[in-house]
């Protein structure tokens, strides 16, 4: 029989990757795809897809009832500022679990989920599951160098980097010649990365990095071609990750658009 796993899309591509390499394992993938967020494209991936808006919680019970499913998966980013979107209908289920959390941020919103998800008799699994290929190594990953002034802003904005994240803030921060010129909030990394380049012009450094008890049942941090292309674009130095907990989609591509580019990317 085969391994039946519900996948609860996001944005980006993640939630396609996953899907794709679960197929290639013999899992049955019924994907709950969220009308504000998920790609479409991401139904010729997966045997069965339905979909809801971001705050349709008894809608999502329904499915995972109907659907006998006992296993999920939550993979892409669902944005929080949808909470704050007066066109999004909660029903009285999510409306329930919103006011049942101690404040709204990423681990208090998502852990609310996990556990209203072990309530109704279904196990969360490790959002990287089948991806072990995808995650990055340690090491100078590209071909471009870091000098002196890279590996200083590298070390400087790592320790920020992790405290923010401790504080469930953000995962990136953007820096320059040891100046803070941006710290991811509600807006993501790439709105970041843009108010930081705007600041910090040529040859920003980047770091992203993992929570200091990261749950990899979501909220994994990930870079891709998009990521690359984003860099190249601002003319930002590099950007460095985290070894064993980063995940790279479409790895080779966002390698070689770094290499051309002269983006580098390091993984401490």
């Amino acid at each position: 029989m085969k391994n039946r796993i519900a996948l609860i899309a996001g944005n980006g591509r993640f939630p396609v990757l996953f899907a794709k390499a679960a197929r290639e394992k013999g899992a049955e993938i019924i994907a709950i795809g969220i009308n504000e967020e998920t790609d479409r494209a991401l139904e010729g991936y997966v045997d069965r897809i339905y979909w809801l808006g971001v705050g349709e919680l008894e809608r999502l019970a329904q499915i995972l009832l109907n659907e006998k499913l006992t296993q999920a998966v939550m993979a892409g980013q669902v944005r929080h500022k949808l909470l704050f979107d007066k066109d999004v209908k909660l029903d009285s289920a999510m409306q329930d679990l919103l006011e049942m959390v101690k404040d709204r941020k990423t681990d208090s919103l998502i852990g609310a989920i996990a556990r209203w998800l072990k309530d109704a008799g279904v196990t969360l699994l490790d959002s990287t599951t089948f991806l072990s290929d995808y995650m990055a190594g340690k090491g100078i990953l590209t071909r471009t160098s870091l000098d002196a002034r890279l590996e200083e802003d590298i070390e400087f904005g790592r320790g920020i980097a992790k405290s923010i994240a401790g504080l469930d803030i953000g995962q990136s921060v953007v820096v320059k010649d040891k100046v803070v010129l941006a710290v991811e909030s509600i807006e993501g990394t790439d709105e970041a990365i843009k108010r930081g380049a705007y600041y910090g012009k040529d040859g920003v450094v980047v770091i992203k990095v993992s929570k200091p008890n990261q749950d990899m049942r979501f909220d994994v941090p990930i870079i891709g071609p998009d990521t690359i292309r984003l860099l190249s674009k601002v003319k930002a130095a590099c950007i460095a990750i985290e070894a064993g907990t980063t995940l790279m989609i479409d790895k080779e591509e966002t390698i070689r658009l770094a290499d051309e580019s002269g983006v580098g990317i390091v993984a401490l």
